[in-house]
């Protein structure tokens, strides 16, 4: 191997796309920081111990982890943001018993992929909503990622919804073991009803509750067909029928998005409770953005509190942000660069790109398209005329 070679599913950020990356970053948490959410960073690094979740088993399998040399103790390196800011509000924030904004964009870094077109350091960026338990604050995260997404110039967005409380009142209602809950939720992402029954053959349940279950993974589709079967196939049991209503307000708000139910839709984080939402759009392999509601995820930091929020990985984005050239800037011959310190400093003072020639480049590859030169005894910006 060359000492050149990174690892596999990681990446150099070259300038082009360090620009385009920078800027939407900027952009968005502008975009963020007008509707109200307040930038977090957490660091990079923590004890294992508070960076991972009893109740999260894959995010566990995704951490690196490292032995920490001062203290001993092991280290992970951050796989998912969203945790971190649950410790923020219900630690460092306590003394805020009302609704907390926040925001924050930062690089996280995967064990593994989570595909083949994965990068495992996806550059992290969204916004979470703590303290308030109505669905306005879904309204409010859902329309906030949806604006984002415009705001980085993707198109043709659609929005993906799901509920996981459906599946667990149903699995409650079973009486389902951690490890039946944990086999379902693998079998449901393949939407395969006979996978699904026959895992169940083995178990003790109700041949009622095997045939639930095995009817999820087919719903899915336009609103009013998944919502109408789901209430003609599944129990009328409460969990059920409030999550239902949910999704029904949820999608009253978003008339003028094409919207889909997918009710298979349980995701691998073991940290959701209620609503599940995502972006897709038209020749993209993934979500663009995910989110949902996590109530409680701050019980495991000592202070539990309803929460909702959205991320999505900057990276992902970058076929479609806008370009961002290189800024034009003034070159200054390095025969006279000392003689005009004082003037360069001035004009980068002001905010423009000085950049000294040391090798008698073209202003092209300089990024240039102007020069200081000294004539009649004075400094002055011309254009170049090389």
């Amino acid at each position: 191997m060359q000492s050149w070679q990174l690892p596999e599913y990681i990446a150099d950020i070259l300038p082009s796309t360090a620009r385009q990356l920078e800027s939407a970053k900027e952009a968005l948490l502008g975009l963020f920081r007008v509707h109200g959410y307040e930038l977090v960073s957490p660091p990079l690094l923590e004890y294992t111990s508070s960076l991972l979740l009893d109740i999260d088993d894959g995010l566990a399998l995704k951490t690196v982890r490292i032995v920490d040399q001062i203290s001993g103790r092991q280290l992970g390196v951050r796989a998912d943001i969203t945790p971190q800011v649950a410790r923020i509000d219900a630690h460092l924030l306590a003394g805020n018993d009302g609704i907390n904004r926040l925001c924050y964009a930062g690089s996280t870094v995967h064990a593994r992929p989570d595909s083949l077109l994965s990068t495992r350091e996806p550059l992290q960026i969204g916004a979470e909503l703590y303290g308030y338990a109505g669905i306005e604050a879904d309204v409010e995260i859902i329309d906030l990622m949806l604006k984002t997404l415009s705001l980085a110039h993707a198109q043709d967005v659609y929005l993906s919804l799901g509920h996981v409380g459906i599946f667990q009142a149903l699995a409650d209602k079973a009486a389902l073991t951690q490890a039946q809950r944990d086999s379902l939720l693998y079998l449901m992402k393949d939407k395969d009803s006979e996978a699904v029954l026959e895992a169940m053959q083995a178990w003790d349940i109700d041949t009622i509750w095997k045939e639930t279950f095995a009817v999820l993974p087919t719903l899915y589709g336009d609103v009013e067909t998944v919502l109408r079967r789901a209430r003609e196939d599944l129990p009328a049991i409460k969990g059920v029928q409030d999550a239902l209503d949910a999704l029904k307000a949820i999608c009253k708000q978003f008339k003028a998005y094409k919207v889909h139910i997918d009710l298979s839709i349980l995701r691998n984080d073991s940290y959701h409770t209620g609503l599940l939402f995502a972006a897709y759009a038209p020749g993209w392999p993934d979500a663009l953005a995910r989110g949902g509601r996590y109530d409680g995820l701050g019980s495991q930091f000592g202070r539990a509190r309803p929460a909702t929020g959205f991320s999505l990985d900057l990276r992902d984005l970058i076929h479609v942000l806008p370009q961002r050239p290189a800024r034009q800037g003034i070159k200054v011959a390095a025969a006279v660069s000392n003689e005009a310190r004082e003037e360069m400093n001035k004009l980068r003072h002001n905010g423009e790109v000085v950049v000294i020639d040391y090798l008698q480049d073209s202003a092209e590859a300089l990024h240039c398209d102007r020069e200081l030169v000294l004539k009649d005894g004075a400094w002055k910006v011309v254009p170049c005329d090389c």
